[in-house]
């Protein structure tokens, strides 16, 4: 069976359908938002948690890549069961997974116990960003898929900065595992709206149901195209240098202003604010002037915000350089995913491809960081800026045909 990949310059067949609203995308849209949130909120508390639970800040630095590695490792495989099963059942299953297992971290007494519960909360929880991907290429048409993608991906950067921010500053007044009791608590609330929506998330107009040994052939039908593999490889590489950047960012302000933890939560709370002002619009940017001059851009914005973050400049400008390493992230990130969404008419395996990549980089790159900044806090933002920065010089070549 031959694989038939969608071109991206042409529309799908455009039946008379109405696609949902888009509040019913954001909605959907913030189950990614507690992911990332919850993903990220112990960053800036690596310091706080390797005293309490007495080990080194090295050693709570891997709590972050064990939820990341966790979560990517089966994206595959919940993209395979959204194909045959739907993405709704996927979707609730992954958040039932979320909500009980991040309640259970509360629990933890060590930081192994947390490492352990992490990396189980994210294997729960993996099926959410590529099905809600899937899901919005099953209901939007291309011309139309940068903004809801645009949304999407919104939230995902506003949870990661809304989630450092919050465990900064709430982690004084409700605790650490206040923290994890409260973002289950939100994730059910999330929970009670997806399941009031549900009609509009069992609308009956998904990729053709293949079992297991079909998705492997359509993956493998997808990564022969030289155009999918280079674009998963900028998945991965762009993961892994937010990544590893944004887990680093609150102890470089910590070491280097000596901020406590409300000032490193509200320094990084700038990562999120493009994203959610500017998301949607950045979608519309995209849909409108072509993908292949935005992505670069967005690459030299992380590439230059994360070599002047390590030259130690001012706490102003460096409050600076977080927003605009987030608009990195922004004008890259849904662009990659709508472009994904093309390579194949099994959307399930395509947008499960780039979840893998996507978080497995998230996860190789906090554990890269953790494994060379030994060499130097500083060093290491410059080293990742710097290959952020050849990237965007070779994305010219690399994107020159996507529209």
């Amino acid at each position: 069976m031959l694989l038939k990949t969608i071109s991206p310059y042409k529309m799908e067949t455009k039946e008379s359908y109405t696609p949902p609203p888009l509040y019913v995308v954001r909605i959907l849209s913030l189950a990614t938002f507690l992911i990332c949130f919850q993903g990220f909120m112990v960053a800036p508390l690596l310091p706080h948690l390797s005293v309490i639970f007495h080990v080194s800040v090295r050693h709570t630095s891997f709590i972050e890549p064990s939820y990341l590695l966790g979560y990517g490792s089966v994206t595959l495989v919940y993209a395979s069961l959204s194909d045959r099963y739907g993405r709704f059942p996927i979707i609730l299953f992954s958040l039932c997974c979320f909500i009980a297992l991040t309640f259970f971290t509360s629990l933890v007494q060590s930081a192994d116990q947390m490492i352990l519960l992490r990396l189980l909360t994210g294997l729960g929880a993996g099926g959410i960003a590529p099905t809600t991907i899937g899901w919005i290429g099953d209901q939007f048409h291309y011309e139309k898929r940068g903004h809801a993608l645009g949304i999407f991906f919104g939230c995902m950067a506003g949870g990661t900065a809304f989630g450092s921010c919050a465990g900064a500053l709430l982690e004084p007044i409700i605790g650490w595992r206040g923290l994890f009791i409260l973002v289950a608590a939100l994730g059910f609330i999330v929970l009670m709206l997806i399941l009031y929506y549900q009609r509009y998330f069992r609308l009956k107009k998904e990729g053709a149901k293949e079992n297991f040994n079909a998705l492997f052939h359509t993956i493998r039908e997808i990564l022969s195209v030289s155009r999918s593999w280079r674009t998963y490889l900028y998945v991965m590489f762009n993961g892994m240098f937010h990544s590893g950047v944004f887990t680093w960012l609150g102890y470089l302000f910590f070491k280097s202003f000596h901020l406590g933890e409300t000032g490193v939560g509200l320094a990084l709370l700038g990562y999120g604010i493009p994203g959610f002002l500017l998301g949607p619009i950045i979608g519309k940017m995209a849909d409108r002037y072509g993908r292949n001059k935005i992505i670069p851009i967005g690459l030299l914005f992380g590439g230059v915000s994360a070599v002047s973050l390590g030259l130690s400049l001012p706490l102003v400008a460096s409050n600076l350089l977080v927003a605009t390493l987030s608009l990195g992230f922004d004008m890259t990130h849904p662009l990659f995913a709508a472009i994904t969404t093309t390579f194949s008419s099994k959307r399930g395996a395509s947008t499960g491809l780039f979840a893998f990549f996507l978080f497995m980089g998230y996860g190789l790159g906090s554990l890269l960081f953790s494994l060379i900044v030994k060499s130097g806090l500083n060093q290491t933002f410059i080293l990742f800026g710097s290959a952020s920065l050849l990237a965007s010089l070779l994305s010219v070549w690399a994107f020159r045909n996507e529209k």
